[in-house]
């Protein structure tokens, strides 16, 4: 039986779970006045060292290697996958290890992105130390320009002074959140200036959902003699056949040159099944103006396309020539649905 104290229907219980929303509020507007805060700073004495920060990254010839503890450590593996995914080569090293044998990993041809809120950790000393020796260009993300970290850098991304959404203003959560965004901030300027490309993306992205939704109409449509085409003036006896045959549920309707005009579809059929139907030709029932895709439209444009206009098939035109058709079952066959 549920005591009294654990029945989520007392008020006693409500005013808790109450006070469980307005911590969360609270801890949410700390967060997002960090972010306009950095977006300040963006504006101002951050944006000469985030540009060339950026420029330094794209001229090199090696890897942007992260490194960082604690939660910077945490963010910064997740910032250092996202360059990575995105066409900038990059991996993290942790600080810890860098002292161990990992700055064997590091070459005069990588620039290193060393995160610290205070700069003053003291496991990244041995990182800095490096990169200093052997003339590694060092990018420092962190809050305190004048910290070891700060002065040992060439290039200082200063964090914005945020408050904490800990209430204790220990337990880093408004600050890993700056870093994280100033992180994205990175990646996508570089993705954009190295003019990345949803097909780039698709590259570093094969498998699961995401790849499947990357992959686009040629990839995955049926063409040559399994389009069900035929001419204006086909006799429905025949196009009957032909859409029966081919066994996408719609039938493609072409001019002499080849052009999609029309198509038909179970539900023209059915809609002139009283109308001496056997009778007329492919023209005499096509629906004009039918829903196309181009080749290169992806997954998941054309999955969209389907679900918003409540059909199941569609072609895939060229100079509004047909050169291929898509079933709702080959978007689920290779997991993009």
């Amino acid at each position: 039986m549920t005591s009294p104290a654990q029945d989520p229907n007392t008020s006693e219980s409500a005013e808790l779970h109450m006070e469980y929303i307005v911590s969360a509020e609270r801890a949410l507007e700390t967060e997002m006045a960090g972010l306009s805060a950095l977006r300040v700073a963006l504006k101002d004495g951050l944006a000469a060292p985030f540009q060339k920060a950026c420029s330094l990254i794209q001229s090199i010839s090696g890897r942007v290697i992260v490194s960082g503890i604690g939660k910077s450590g945490h963010i910064g593996t997740k910032i250092a996958a996202s360059l990575a995914s995105t066409g900038t080569p990059a991996f993290f090293v942790h600080a810890t290890e860098a002292s161990h044998g990992d700055l064997g990993m590091i070459t005069q041809d990588d620039v290193v992105l060393a995160l610290s809120w205070s700069g003053e950790t003291q496991e990244l000393a041995s990182l800095v130390a490096y990169t200093r020796r052997f003339k590694v260009p060092l990018v420092a993300m962190t809050s305190r320009l004048d910290s070891t970290l700060g002065n040992a850098s060439d290039i200082v991304l200063k964090l914005p002074s945020v408050a904490e959404a800990c209430p204790h203003g220990l337990a880093p959560t408004t600050s890993a959140l700056v870093q994280l965004a100033l992180g994205d901030a990175l990646t996508v300027a570089l993705l954009e200036g190295r003019g990345f490309t949803v097909q780039d993306y698709k590259l570093f992205h094969p498998g699961g959902r995401l790849g499947a939704s990357l992959k686009s109409a040629k990839d995955i449509m049926h063409s040559g003699e399994a389009l069900p085409l035929v001419t204006a003036s086909t006799p429905m006896t025949d196009g009957i056949v032909v859409m029966s045959q081919k066994g996408f549920g719609v039938l493609g309707v072409v001019d002499e040159l080849n052009q999609l005009m029309g198509i038909i579809t179970d539900g023209d059929l059915r809609r002139h099944v009283t109308t001496n139907l056997l009778e007329k030709t492919a023209g005499d029932i096509m629906t004009r103006g039918p829903k196309t895709v181009h080749p290169g439209a992806l997954s998941a444009s054309i999955l969209e396309l389907l679900n918003s206009s409540s059909i199941t098939t569609v072609f895939v035109v060229e100079d509004s020539r047909p050169v291929g058709i898509v079933h709702m079952h080959d978007l689920l066959r290779v997991g993009a649905a």
